[in-house]
């Protein structure tokens, strides 16, 4: 038995290495420390310690395992199927920092997190999954413990308004965490899955992401979050009445305050690849202040992207599986929710299929929104046809159905029906 074992660690071993000379080799090089880059809502243009602080500041979910169990499964990681969830995941993560702690906000501890390149990350990955799973067969678990504790975090801040921002960024990530009663987190987006048909193991494409995060967002009942709505555009167009009637729709009957909008727009760049032709597109859209992030990737993964770097897109990359974290606990360590290292990908290997978010505060702003992107979308197409557009109606006036009939179902008829058109879209299994 033990020598089994021992050929079963040996096997693993191998496949890793195999695996790390992949990802050491390859052209997803990890950002060059010169020539300027575009992220979030401003140009860093040479200026790289600030370009890392802002890099590092987003919150970054990966594959993780050891994980409760997840509902009618076996499953307890995600590893190997649940990248989409991660990086659909990364961006609502990414409007709730907008929405809570403004455009402003960085970490303050991010130029503590180690920069490790892109050998010493997966060399410790390849080092962790085989100790993990040494450990798996003599029936060991390793216990780690927080190395930065929120008493010693938030003792470092001078004022109040720090403090403030530290308890919502761990309270953003709290929501992520991969347990049964958090609100975003692996278990609840399976849970709003299984109303369409999907199930834990199954792939999602960005598309079908897009609707989970909205509903997931329509399920929370956190006082904090009844004040951000999620819509999803249809057949690339944004009904901008319907977008106004959820901002202004409140559960409580003295709220008269507007509320924020994250708005996704399921899109495809080509046919079977990536038109060129669509890479001023994609670069002016991560431009736009109001843009907080695409769903995409290329074919078999899917990847955060977050800015860009002359002709390649820079993004996060969520096929890192690490150890479960329980984010109940007062002072969970915060370090494995952000990444230290960006990484680039030429964007002739980006999947057509994506989905593009944006974030706007209010009302006036979602206007303001609508008329800035409509300028570029019409002055970065070669087509006649803009990619996706804004029309200022319902879509009732179109004959479409904005709601789901059914609350045990998560789309409508008409929104089956257009999914389905999506088809070809899905990542496969790694």
């Amino acid at each position: 038995m033990e020598a089994t074992g021992t050929d079963e660690v040996d096997k693993l071993k191998t496949k890793f290495v195999s695996a790390w000379n992949n990802m050491k080799y390859n052209e997803d090089k990890l950002l060059p420390a010169r020539s300027g880059c575009t992220i979030k809502d401003h140009v860093i243009a040479g200026n790289v310690e600030e370009f890392r602080k802002d890099f590092i500041s987003r919150i970054w979910l990966t594959y993780r395992e050891e994980f409760p169990q997840l509902e009618g499964s076996a499953l307890t990681t995600d590893c190997g199927w649940g990248c989409t969830l991660r990086t659909g995941q990364m961006l609502l993560a990414q409007g709730l920092v907008l929405h809570f702690l403004g455009r402003a906000w960085t970490w303050p501890d991010a130029l503590n997190i180690e920069n490790s390149d892109s050998e010493s990350w997966t060399s410790n990955t390849v080092k962790k999954f085989t100790a993990s799973f040494e450990a798996s067969l003599s029936g060991e678990r390793e216990l780690k413990t927080p190395t930065i504790s929120l008493k010693e975090t938030i003792g470092r801040y001078s004022d109040d308004r720090e403090k403030q921002n530290e308890i919502y960024h761990r309270k953003i990530i709290s929501w992520f965490g991969d347990s049964p009663l958090t609100l975003f987190g692996l278990h609840q987006l399976i849970e709003c899955g299984k109303k369409s048909g999907k199930k834990a193991g199954d792939w999602y494409g960005p598309a079908v992401v897009a609707h989970i995060l909205r509903k997931a967002v329509e399920e929370a009942r956190h006082p904090d979050l009844q004040g951000i709505t999620i819509y999803v555009a249809q057949d690339c167009t944004v009904y901008s009445s319907d977008v106004i009637d959820k901002q202004c729709a409140s559960m409580a009957p003295d709220n008269t305050d507007d509320k924020a909008v994250i708005i996704l727009v399921p899109v495809r760049l080509g046919g079977e690849r990536t038109n060129a032709d669509y890479l001023d597109f994609v670069k002016g859209i991560l431009s736009l202040e109001y843009c907080v992030g695409i769903i995409g990737g290329k074919p078999k993964q899917s990847y955060y992207f977050a800015g860009f770097q002359d002709d390649s897109l820079i993004y996060m990359d969520p096929h890192y599986c690490q150890s479960f974290v329980d984010v109940s606990i007062k002072d969970f360590p915060l370090e494995t929710f952000h990444c230290p290292s960006p990484k680039k990908m030429s964007f002739r290997k980006m999947d057509p299929s994506c989905t593009i978010g944006f974030y706007c505060r209010n009302v006036q702003d979602f206007k303001r929104a609508s008329e800035e992107i409509t300028k570029m979308l019409k002055s970065s197409s070669k087509e006649k046809y803009p990619l996706f557009t804004f029309v200022n109606a319902h879509s009732r006036d179109y004959d479409f159905t904005s709601t789901t009939t059914n609350k045990e179902d998560l789309f409508s008829e008409d929104e089956k029906k257009r999914l389905n058109r999506f088809s070809t879209e899905e990542f496969v299994l790694l």
